[in-house]
């Protein structure tokens, strides 16, 4: 497995199996987690979405985001992690509206076009229309859409 990191850039980048990251290293990783300044991780790091929402693997992740508030994560990838698709991807939105719902101000959504490894084809309609359903505040949608991103890289 890889680890890498750049001080010049404060950048991490982690190459991994996601059981190997989920089980192995980030529980062994606490000061690694807090040495940067922010640390976005893509797809949620990717959980088995027909596993519990509140189950043992999602648990780490969400600890990991409560335990360090540098952490921060994008919502998206759904047509990659769901197993039921489109076009409600009822699988992945408990798991995304947890961690909207727990870290308002530290959540990014994407489209992850053009969908790179993707099951299936998918329709960019039915991802705009997930963003109600992660995130039934308007409040939060701003957040998730406009505010974050904003704060997070500086626009």
């Amino acid at each position: 497995q890889q680890v890498s990191h750049n001080p010049a850039l404060r950048s991490v980048s982690i190459g991994s199996t996601m059981a190997f990251a989920q089980f192995w290293l980030m529980p062994r990783l606490h000061d690694f987690w807090s040495a940067h300044q922010d640390i976005v991780i893509d797809h949620m790091g990717r959980p088995d979405v027909t596993q519990p929402v509140d189950g043992h693997g999602f648990e780490l992740f969400v600890r990991l985001m409560r335990e360090h508030p540098n952490v921060w994560s994008k919502v998206s990838c759904p047509e990659r992690l769901s197993r039921l698709g489109p076009p409600g991807y009822g699988d992945f939105v408990p798991f995304a509206r947890r961690l909207v719902e727990q870290f308002p101000d530290r959540v990014l959504w994407g489209t992850d076009f053009p969908h790179p490894n993707s099951t299936h084809e998918a329709d960019e309609a039915d991802l705009v229309d997930l963003v109600s359903k992660i995130a039934p505040d308007p409040a939060v949608q701003k957040k998730l859409l406009v505010d974050n991103p904003a704060k997070l890289y500086g626009f």
